[in-house]
C-alpha cells in the first residue's frame, strides 16, 4: 500500500494502515473512499516532485564532511576548496533546469 501516495491524493484521510484497503479516516473518524487511480496519479505527481530535489541528496553523499572542508578552506583558500571540491560534484549532479 502506498500510504504517501493515498495521503497526496486524499490529504483530509488522518488515519490510514494496512487493514483499510479502500478507505481511510479523516479527522472526524468518517470513512474517506480512495481510488487506485487517483493514487496512481499522485505516485506520478509524487515521483515527479522528488526528481526535482533528487540531485541535493545525490550531492550530500559526494561531499566530504563539513570538518574536512573546513580543514582543506584553511590549507588550501576558499577558490581551491570550490574549484577542487564543489564545483566537480555539482557538475556530476546539476540542478534540474
Amino acid at each position: 500500500m502506498d500510504f504517501e501516495a493515498i495521503i497526496k491524493a486524499y490529504p483530509s484521510i488522518v488515519t490510514l494502515d494496512e487493514s483499510f484497503q479502500t478507505y481511510g479516516l479523516d479527522n472526524d473518524g468518517n470513512k474517506v473512499t480512495f481510488d487506485q487511480s487517483n493514487v496512481d496519479a499522485a505516485r506520478v505527481t509524487l515521483d515527479a516532485e522528488y526528481a526535482l530535489v533528487k540531485y541535493k541528496d545525490d550531492r550530500k553523499d559526494k561531499y566530504p564532511t563539513w570538518e574536512l572542508q573546513l580543514d582543506y578552506i584553511y590549507h588550501n583558500g576558499l577558490d581551491k576548496w570550490k574549484t577542487d571540491i564543489v564545483d566537480p560534484v555539482k557538475a556530476k549532479y546539476p540542478k534540474p533546469s
